[in-house]
């Protein structure tokens, strides 16, 4: 282990906090810059720029992070613009001494700290005082630069698997796409049925303290989701009685969220387990495999439908009368079924892909401390 000086970042760097510009677009001009917010320090998003306003601009030699929300902590370099309300520069006051990209992965790996140390009831913010604090080693600027590139290297292997799990969550629509077409009622070539004639909606109320039903679960707030995660017991549930609308379902069912904007909340349950009003658990009938009803729940095609009866009530849900209106394709089950099968090989790839991709990032975690312990 190698044996380093180490100094707070108190005495090494200087802050500036970002604002917010007066306007952001899309398209650049002979003037404009660059203007950063809290999504643009993740690679991949959508560029935006702005005029130049008095706000404090980042460069290349300089580490941005976020500053305030539930990301508070993420950070970035190698950067060039305007920064907006939530970021923050965290500028290395002797660039011979710390060299930006070092001091942004040494931030990375005290990422769990700092969202830890932040203030804040409702909205997180970083702690000056609890980074000012932090003390980094400082090893030789060409040794900062070669752990730098080795861990890039380690990174990169992680944006690669990102892309691979990227395209994998387009197998399974196009695969959908390929085997049955459009959807669209005016273009579609298979017969064609109202849902309510060919699924049912279980709404069996059942006491969730109830042992055999304890394992509660729901649909991921955040994201679409094709598995069922955990769910706590409602904070709001009374101690002697049902909690409200809690309905029953099982793996022969797809759970659908009715609620607006999560019409695209679909998912394959493995097991027995209760659901919200907020969610149909829908069960297909005769004509219908489970998988095939997954995939065209998801469709574009049903979605636009979706959203367009919805509204038109005042309440921004599909309603039951309004589901079942909707007309699907009956393909024949044979075609179906070969769907199904194909789709359960590409779930199986996509959990080998989140093992690796669980590997990677522990892997990648694991450099980070040995890193600025000397380590590698």
């Amino acid at each position: 282990m190698k044996r380093w000086p180490t100094k707070p970042l108190g005495k090494l760097i200087a802050i500036e906090k970002g604002k917010k510009a007066p306007g952001v677009f899309s398209t650049s001009t002979k003037t404009s810059l660059r203007y950063f917010q809290i999504e643009d320090l993740r690679p991949n998003t959508k560029i935006k720029y702005c005029e130049p306003f008095t706000c404090p601009r980042a460069t290349k030699s300089d580490a941005i992070v976020a500053w305030d929300g539930a990301n508070a902590g993420t950070v970035s370099c190698n950067l060039d613009g305007h920064i907006g309300s939530t970021l923050a520069i965290l500028r290395p006051i002797e660039p011979t001494t710390l060299s930006a990209p070092f001091l942004s992965r040494f931030l990375e790996g005290n990422f769990d700290y700092l969202q830890k140390t932040a203030t804040g009831a409702t909205i997180p913010h970083i702690s000056k005082g609890a980074l000012a604090g932090l003390k980094i080693p400082l090893p030789p600027l060409a040794e900062q630069e070669r752990i730098v590139k080795l861990l890039d290297e380690a990174d990169e292997l992680r944006v690669l698997r990102s892309q691979a799990d990227h395209r994998a969550a387009t197998l399974i629509p196009a695969l959908f796409h390929e085997m049955f077409g459009d959807m669209d009622e005016a273009r579609c070539c298979w017969p064609k049925e109202s849902l309510g004639q060919l699924v049912s909606i279980e709404s069996t109320l059942v006491d969730p303290r109830s042992k055999e039903y304890q394992d509660l679960q729901h649909i991921g707030a955040d994201r679409i989701e094709r598995d069922i995660g955990k769910l706590l017991p409602s904070k709001t549930a009374k101690e002697d009685g049902l909690i409200s609308a809690k309905f029953l379902f099982d793996e022969r069912d797809v759970l659908y969220s009715k609620i607006r904007p999560n019409l695209r909340k679909v998912a394959l349950p493995t097991g027995r387990g209760l659901c919200s009003a907020d969610m149909y658990p829908i069960r297909p009938g005769q004509k219908l495999k489970r998988e095939f009803l997954w995939a065209y729940l998801l469709s574009d095609y049903f979605t636009d439908r979706a959203v367009d009866l919805s509204a038109r009530a005042n309440m921004p849900k599909l309603n039951r009368v309004q589901l079942d209106s909707i007309q699907a394709p009956v393909p024949p089950l044979p075609l179906q079924n070969e769907f199904a099968q194909q789709m359960t090989e590409i779930r199986e790839l996509e959990t080998s892909q989140a093992t690796s991709r669980s590997r990677l990032d522990a892997l990648f975690q694991s450099m980070l401390h040995r890193a600025f312990n000397g380590e590698l």
